[in-house]
């Protein structure tokens, strides 16, 4: 069961930051995982450029956006951050020492250093006619949903060094308005693109519906969940389908007991928006 209520919004980055660690790490122990086999993707979505660079001295590594355009300025700009770091490393790393002692640990997190590179995650809608954009920053894109669009990224993916990792995004709440291809239509499409040279299908993402209640996303999750072991029983992936991304701000905690092994947090980490906001 999820744990009791949601805590109150934290004041300070910081705080809230690591108030969100310590859930995932709990709701990690519930479903009877380690903390650290649990990636939270911290979606930047809202984020001001400061606060993404205050993440990286805590440590964080993992960065998730919705639109294609802004995971380009974002990622030049941490890249950009980076490299000033790496040329004059003294001070913003004696931080990050500090604010990351005896914190939980979390897969995509360095305590006590800030990272050398940032793994960012596309998981918003993606058209056919921007998905080169992505191919250049994107360590996993969430959000294939269709064979047009996997055939688009294969035809990217010939043209770099290493091959494209991606998710098959399911509608698991069965939702007209919500992107992602049928329950149905998911192991075959895993089949499919499991056949490209330069793509490689390592699981599934799903969203679940709106709501004030965690617990009424649970039967979202647990579709998604079957659907994902379906598929991986199967052999599909040679060993590498191995990614359960759902869960974000108002449901991770149940998405976690559920399996998820990849979580989407922005307003828990960042604070609340005045743009009302589902995806985050």
């Amino acid at each position: 069961m999820q744990g009791s209520g949601t805590p109150t919004m934290a004041e300070t980055l910081a705080d809230r930051y690591h108030q969100t660690c310590e859930r995932v790490a709990a709701a990690a122990i519930r479903s009877g995982r380690r903390p650290e086999d649990v990636i939270l993707v911290a979606v930047t979505k809202h984020a001001e450029p400061e606060d993404i660079r205050g993440l990286l001295e805590l440590g964080h590594r993992d960065f998730g956006e919705n639109r294609v355009q802004q995971l380009v300025q974002r990622a030049a700009m941490v890249e950009e951050f980076l490299h000033r770091l790496r040329v004059h490393p003294k001070g913003q790393q004696d931080r990050g020492v500090r604010e990351t002692a005896a914190k939980v640990v979390l897969n995509g997190q360095t305590p006590g250093s800030i990272p050398d590179s940032v793994r960012w995650h596309m998981i918003g809608h993606l058209q056919r006619n921007k998905a080169r954009k992505v191919a250049q920053f994107c360590r996993l894109i969430h959000s294939v949903d269709s064979l047009r669009l996997a055939e688009e990224v294969q035809q990217i993916a010939l043209r770099c060094e290493e091959p494209l990792e991606v998710l098959v995004q399911v509608n698991c709440s069965f939702e007209d308005q919500k992107s992602g291809c049928p329950i149905a239509a998911a192991r075959s499409l895993a089949e499919q693109i499991d056949t490209m040279i330069n793509v490689r299908v390592r699981g599934v993402m799903t969203m679940a519906a709106a709501t004030d209640a965690p617990e009424h996303a649970r039967s979202t999750f647990t579709r998604c969940r079957e659907v994902y072991e379906d598929i991986r029983t199967k052999g599909i992936g040679e060993g590498r389908f191995n990614i359960l991304s759902m869960g974000m701000t108002s449901d991770f905690e149940v998405a976690i007991e559920e399996g998820a092994n990849i979580v989407r947090v922005g307003t828990a980490i960042f604070g609340e928006s005045q743009i009302e906001d589902t995806d985050s």
